[in-house]
């Protein structure tokens, strides 16, 4: 008993944090959002140290990858995984909405009065909107966290650049190695506020949506949410057993707890790189692994973004009449669900605003419908972000698995 509750103290704490937070939110309704600031102060901290964590982690471990073959193949497998694990997302977010009807067809006329409102958006093409998603136009701007991709772009880039500096770049590296193990430590300080964070934060998002939304976004909401549950617990337990067999099943769900109620309590992939990258290297993931697939998963590896995405389309294919029998409209949603989720910013609420666009655009919806889309990414952030950052953890063990060989656990 000792033992146990030595390994599991903190999960614990943590997820009475959470059950306090929902009876708050339950019993006191709309009135717990008073909480919300000092939950805010949590998510803060949490969102100061991910740019120089980002920056540090990934720059340190490229820096110190002497073999370019090993970073060439982290990279490529991590790619591949991305890949992989995101095409069995979109084709289990289809298959789970595909015979369902999410919103009542007899108020469909009523619910399509409210769309007669357009949204003026800015418009730019693919080049366009690669370019302001990989670079930005001043160093400073790097330090937003709506540019994240931008700076794992550049974090590469300047890991790379130290490399290729030889022995001139090894007091560099040092420093920044230096500089990353102060940032851990200020981590470790900030988790010591989580219990009151996570709590705060649970008792407003349930007081604020729990009484609050319409049929159809309940049992969006509701379908959502049991098909994350069982994702979670199927899908990412097989890919624990593809990288470990049953010692990393064993391990994976000994030490995903953090990493999953922190994503639950921030919404944020961002907030829960820190924790999910500790959650890693307790299962046995290099650190090089670790440092690199989970930032870069925060951006462009979202299991549950993706599974999001299905269900605001097939939310509106649902709303407007839209036949998908053939196999050209089942394809044309999985892609769309695929390239906007790409769009989506590893930031709390209000960061898939693109993406959504790109939604209704690539289905061809008026933007009148955009406040449908961005109530539904509201309604069902928790979950999504949950599997946004499980995802990340699973296919680091995945990489690990490709990279080290069979016996990676024991290499750690």
């Amino acid at each position: 008993m000792k033992k146990f509750m030595k390994s599991y103290k903190s999960s614990i704490i943590l997820i009475m944090a959470v059950v306090i937070g929902t009876f708050i939110g339950l019993i006191f309704k709309e009135k717990a959002s008073v909480l919300s600031p000092l939950g805010d102060i949590f998510i803060n901290m949490l969102l100061v140290v991910v740019v120089p964590l980002i920056f540090l982690s990934i720059t340190v471990s490229i820096s110190k990858i002497k073999s370019p073959k090993r970073l060439g193949k982290i990279m490529i497998t991590t790619i591949v995984t991305f890949i992989v694990t995101s095409l069995v997302a979109v084709v289990v977010g289809f298959v789970s909405t595909y015979k369902i009807n999410l919103v009542d067809t007899d108020k469909v006329n009523a619910i399509k009065s409210v769309l007669v409102e357009n949204t003026e958006v800015e418009e730019l093409n693919i080049l366009e909107r690669t370019a302001k998603t990989l670079t930005v136009s001043k160093f400073g701007d790097l330090l937003n966290t709506d540019n994240l991709i931008a700076l794992l772009v550049f974090s590469i880039i300047f890991g790379i650049a130290i490399n290729m500096a030889g022995n001139k770049g090894d007091k560099a590296r040092e420093v920044l190695e230096s500089f990353n193990e102060v940032i851990m430590k200020v981590v470790n300080i900030i988790m010591y506020y989580a219990p009151i964070g996570f709590m705060c934060c649970t008792a407003s998002l349930v007081g604020t949506f729990g009484s609050a939304i319409a049929v159809g976004y309940i049992k969006t909401f509701v379908i959502y949410t049991i098909v994350c549950l069982l994702f979670y617990f199927i899908m990412y337990t097989i890919y624990a057993f593809i990288a470990g067999r049953l010692e990393g099943v064993k391990r994976f769900w000994k030490n995903v707890i953090p990493a999953s109620l922190t994503s639950i309590a921030t919404c944020s992939s961002a907030a829960s790189i820190p924790v999910n990258s500790e959650c890693a290297k307790k299962i046995g993931v290099p650190d090089d692994i670790a440092e690199t697939v989970i930032p870069l998963g925060t951006s462009f590896h979202k299991d549950g973004s993706i599974i999001g995405s299905v269900f605001k389309i097939m939310f509106l294919v649902c709303l407007f009449g839209t036949n998908i029998s053939g196999f050209d409209g089942i394809f044309k949603i999985l892609l769309i669900a695929l390239v906007a989720t790409l769009l989506v910013t590893a930031v709390p609420i209000g960061g898939g605003t693109i993406s959504e666009m790109m939604i209704l655009t690539m289905m061809g919806y008026g933007t009148g419908a955009l406040p449908i889309l961005t109530i539904i990414a509201t309604i069902i952030d928790a979950p999504a972000t949950m599997l946004n950052v499980v995802g990340d953890l699973s296919n680091s063990m995945v990489v690990a698995r490709v990279v080290d060989g069979k016996n990676w656990m024991r290499k750690k």
